[in-house]
């Protein structure tokens, strides 16, 4: 598969197929083929019709057995579906990560509309479901061990503060990439603006998703969400990083429904801004050139906060 990092580690179909037959021989017959949509953690493998493979990218970035221990409690408490873990595989045959097998759910992934309403109209049907999803995953309670694991502490759910010099580096390498077209005056001022909005912001640690964007996203064929896809990110700490996708896969319109199904605060939200201008901000640097797509979505949802902040 295509690298994407300086660090990534070879992996193929034929690697995969190998470490399957070794370790899950009940699965050996069926047929590996890469997923076209694999992400920048994972490189994806369909196994057979039903099953996926997850094979991390770079050495010590699986969180793989995160997910198999904290998924399952969580999944209980949504009303979509969620991949749920088959099995997590050793190292072996020289690949020196754990790698997983998921179950396989079909769905589409939501076309951006940040900054437009679509053909179709707004999303407020959409919207609705997201704001169901975030609310039903930000109130589960968040037991003591979840509090003590390390495993669940994650910049993302942290104070926004805390990212301000990663984000200024990030903005200035942005000046230097041709084609950017973005106001990067304008998202320094919104992002000053967020960061005074955190600063007196004190959110009771909830779970949070961390990564819910249009790729981590299924939609059924009435544009309904259907399914919420990898939980590498999954975490405890400050939620408003979640609301993200309202300025990525929801229209003007839908967002605002988006805001009053959530019902947070003038801070939550800004800090939500906060999270998105960061998110597609440290995208374009590193990802500019080989993953152009995803800096398409960013800059999109770049757009949509500037225009609304």
């Amino acid at each position: 598969m295509a690298g994407l990092h300086d660090d990534e580690i070879p992996i193929d179909a034929a690697l995969v197929r190998a470490l399957v037959a070794e370790a899950l021989p009940q699965y050996a017959g069926l047929d590996v083929r890469p997923l076209g949509a694999s992400g920048s953690t994972n490189a994806l493998f369909r196994l057979g019709s039903h099953l996926v493979v997850r094979m991390p990218r770079q050495t010590g970035g699986s969180a793989l057995e995160k997910e198999a221990r904290w998924l399952p409690m969580v999944e209980r408490e949504l009303s979509v579906a969620v991949p749920t873990v088959i099995a997590v595989g050793e190292p072996g045959l020289g690949y020196p990560e754990r790698w997983s097998v998921n179950s396989y759910l079909d769905g589409s992934l939501p076309t951006v509309v940040a900054e437009r309403v679509p053909p179709e109209g707004p999303r407020h049907g959409l919207a609705d479901d997201l704001a169901v999803l975030v609310r039903q995953l930000h109130a589960i309670e968040v037991p003591d061990a979840a509090l003590d694991d390390e495993e669940l502490t994650w910049y993302r759910g942290g104070p926004l503060g805390d990212v301000d010099d990663s984000f200024r580096r990030s903005l200035a390498a942005c000046r230097e990439i041709d084609g950017l077209d973005l106001d990067l005056y304008a998202a320094v001022r919104a992002w000053d603006h967020a960061l005074e909005a955190a600063r007196d912001s004190d959110p009771a640690p909830s779970w949070y998703h961390g990564d819910l964007l249009a790729e981590n996203l299924l939609v059924a064929d009435d544009g309904r969400l259907s399914a919420l896809l990898d939980f590498g990110t999954l975490g405890v700490g400050d939620p408003a990083v979640d609301l993200v996708a309202a300025w990525e896969v929801l229209d003007p319109e839908s967002r605002e429904t988006f805001r009053r199904a959530v019902d947070v605060d003038d801070a939550t939200w800004w800090r939500a801004m906060g999270w998105a201008l960061y998110i597609a901000f440290v995208t374009f640097p590193y990802y500019w050139d080989s993953m152009p797509a995803r800096c398409a979505d960013r800059r999109a949802m770049a757009r949509a906060v500037l225009a609304t902040g």
